[in-house]
């Protein structure tokens, strides 16, 4: 068995780019010193998440950057030997832009995904992205996905169900806008938060890593609360609502296996009773 160090971020980033890979660099450093071979940096990392949820931007939004593009390749560069996750506003070959999250290694790009589900009015910024798949690494079988998408069972239980071993969402997830707490320990927004990632890693039995914006943008401030969460939905590492990198190590093939061992929760699903399609519900 062997085990896998990992590590989830909560960090601030803005629109200055060349200032957001300084940033990426010094956590990669500092993760690589820590023998981590899986990290995960916030969404939006590169180029920064929008300045409200209210309206379309006011800036133009971040710097829309190419899949295949000098920036990806700098940020796989960063990487080399470790596997690195990181979101970007992606800009699509058919003119839209992406909320994207991308994996990399020195050797290139591994994975690719664009944030399925939509809050308020990001769907003024971004198109939409329209599948969740789980890919290999040289971390194991991972899984992406943003920020609002844990909202939803249906996008872990797919990655899941795709084999994915690790699950890892990166997200620019902010404090309640109404009724805000004083303190964001007490935030009901992160509470939310810290409820959707136990609850994805328990349902599916998978390992999870959440990273975060945290600081403030425009009008947005974030919970941070980057964490690592066993198959059991139970936290191993958290940064709490400050900045910090989130590390903990896992031999994650046998956690898999021990926490299915008796209740597997994908072994022991009735796919025939789900099905809500016209005409199989009965009145």
């Amino acid at each position: 068995m062997t085990a896998l160090r990992m590590a989830a971020v909560a960090a601030e980033f803005g629109r200055d780019l060349e200032e957001d890979f300084q940033i990426a660099e010094r956590l990669v450093k500092e993760a690589r010193e820590e023998g981590v071979r899986l990290l995960a940096l916030p969404e939006a990392c590169l180029g920064g998440y929008l300045l409200s949820l209210d309206d379309t931007e006011l800036d133009g939004g971040p710097p829309a950057l190419a899949l295949d593009g000098p920036e990806i390749r700098r940020l796989a560069a960063l990487a080399g030997e470790m596997t690195v996750v990181a979101g970007y506003c992606e800009a699509g070959a058919d003119g839209r832009r992406y909320n994207s999250v991308v994996c990399v290694t020195g050797d290139g790009v591994l994975g690719n995904h664009r944030k399925v589900h939509q809050p308020l009015s990001e769907d003024a910024s971004y198109a939409s992205g329209d599948r969740f798949h789980a890919f290999d690494t040289p971390a194991g079988r991972i899984g992406m996905m943003i920020c609002y998408d844990k909202a939803f069972p249906e996008s872990a239980r797919a990655l899941a169900l795709d084999g994915a071993q690790i699950g890892v969402c990166v997200s620019a997830w902010p404090g309640s806008r109404t009724n805000a707490a004083a303190s964001l320990e007490e935030d009901r927004w992160k509470r939310r938060f810290d409820l959707f990632d136990r609850a994805r890693a328990l349902e599916n039995q998978i390992v999870w890593l959440s990273a975060n914006q945290s600081g403030t943008f425009g009008s947005l401030r974030f919970v941070g609360s980057a964490k690592v969460v066993d198959p059991g939905g139970e936290i191993l590492a958290d940064t709490g609502v400050t900045a910090g990198i989130a590390v903990a190590e896992l031999d994650v093939v046998q956690a898999l296996d021990t926490a299915r061992r008796s209740m597997g929760h994908l072994r022991d699903r009735r796919p025939e009773t789900y099905d809500l399609s016209p005409g199989a519900v009965s009145a």
